[in-house]
């Protein structure tokens, strides 16, 4: 089986890989640069989730998988609190969609005032902690939960979501 993921991040590509081979013992990966068509900063769930099918719809395009995987981390704001937020997508080669969020995690009110002047939150997280590659690793909601959930973990949360609908409306069929 074909697995196109949607992306090169470390984060991204493991939380698949791990939870996909629970489901699919013949998965073959393959990771493509898959654009979001989204702002670099998702600043909704709603712009996050597009982010989240555009990535899955365009890995699909260049790889022809039966699956595709797409993951998109983003921001919210909730009565003046800003909050990580975090979409996947799932796109079946019959052209069948399923999307999924996960946790979310209000920010500290100096990165939400950075994001809020047009910053990004990888590059905001990496000055904010005088870490590199923030998003490859522990990721904000890392950071922020003293490494009781990791970006990677977060994933793996929304993947098994995506991949749990797949397999209950197709065993249906």
């Amino acid at each position: 089986m074909n697995i196109a993921i949607g992306t090169m991040n470390k984060a991204k590509t493991e939380a698949v890989e791990v939870i996909a081979r629970q489901y699919f013992e013949d998965a073959i990966f393959t990771h493509v640069k898959a654009a979001s068509e989204v702002s670099d900063q998702p600043i909704s769930n709603e712009e996050t989730r597009l982010g989240a099918i555009n990535r899955a719809k365009n890995a699909m395009n260049t790889t022809g998988a039966q699956f595709a995987f797409g993951l998109e981390g983003g921001v919210t704001e909730i009565d003046d609190e800003m909050y990580v937020c975090n979409w996947g997508a799932l796109t079946v080669s019959d052209g069948t969609i399923f999307t999924a969020a996960g946790a979310q995690i209000i920010l500290p009110k100096e990165i939400a005032q950075e994001i809020r002047g047009g910053g990004e939150l990888g590059p905001i997280m990496e000055q904010y902690t005088k870490r590199r590659d923030i998003r490859q690793g522990a990721g904000a909601v890392g950071i922020f939960t003293q490494g009781l959930v990791s970006r990677q973990m977060m994933f793996e949360h929304i993947v098994s979501l995506l991949v749990g609908q797949y397999l209950f409306t197709f065993s249906r069929k």
